[in-house]
């Protein structure tokens, strides 16, 4: 299923690489992109999710990224998931974070690629299947595609390496989780500066966050995510216990990060 909606995203995106990269982002795509990827579903934008972004990026390939949705977090009512879009991408879908009450707040902070100017959408589901949006326009360009240098086999040897850190929220017993992973993300867009050819594909595609053996964190992400992924999340954390991730890129590799101790 996942791969069916990367195809149809990708067929449904193609023609817009033709256009001027340097256009003003405009919001003439979101329809089919709701149609590839919510069919038959009613979305209603809303103000509770707050997007923060920059109206132009200075490099399409790093462009910072956060979303915060004020919604209750508890068992029963809370933010089941939310699906990042970036209209004018290759591959519009970004990525998709599930959480749950032990998530603690449904927010993120990250690092998106974006190959030209466009909106990029934010639609949360409640756990009682309601779907709410948001948007916010970028000036980009350049971040999916273009040339690249540097040896692929020396970054394919370090990537998958994680360095994890923790800090408190202002809210009891809600902690801040800042991810760091170490990984190309090729997008398969990308040529190689010396050979002109494409690099394959290559990218971080499942992270899984747990905290006592529970997920506070399960997300898909695609070739729409930066290189070397940047992600702050919350969860919760009444009780002392380890944070771990685990991680997993387009071609089956595992990668599990040291236990962290929170106190």
């Amino acid at each position: 299923m996942k791969k069916q909606l990367i195809i149809l995203g990708l067929m449904s995106s193609l023609n817009l690489l033709s256009t001027q990269a340097n256009a003003e982002a405009e919001d003439k795509y979101w329809q089919g992109m709701q149609a590839t990827y919510f069919p038959g579903a009613t979305i209603t934008e809303s103000n509770v999710i707050k997007i923060t972004a920059p109206k132009r990026a200075e490099n399409g390939a790093q462009v910072p990224f956060a979303f915060s949705i004020d919604y209750p977090m508890t068992n029963d009512q809370y933010i089941k998931s939310v699906t990042v879009i970036a209209d004018a991408n290759p591959v519009p879908l970004v990525a998709i974070y599930r959480f749950s009450p032990n998530s603690g707040k449904a927010e993120i902070s990250t690092r998106i690629r974006l190959e030209m100017d466009s909106y990029v959408h934010v639609v949360a589901e409640t756990n009682d299947g309601k779907l709410i949006m948001s948007k916010a326009p970028i000036r980009a360009a350049g971040g999916c595609g273009g040339t690249i240098g540097g040896d692929e086999q020396l970054a394919r040897l370090s990537a998958g390496k994680m360095k994890v850190s923790i800090k408190p929220e202002e809210t009891p017993f809600l902690k801040e989780a800042h991810l760091l992973i170490k990984h190309p993300m090729y997008t398969g867009l990308q040529r190689d500066l010396v050979s002109q050819g494409f690099r394959p594909a290559f990218f971080i595609n499942k992270i899984v966050a747990t905290y006592n053996d529970k997920v506070v964190l399960d997300v898909d992400t695609f070739i729409g995510v930066s290189e070397d992924p940047n992600i702050l999340f919350p969860f919760k954390a009444d009780q002392p216990g380890k944070l771990t991730v685990t991680i997993q890129d387009n071609e089956g590799k595992q990668f599990v990060s040291n236990e962290i101790q929170v106190n």
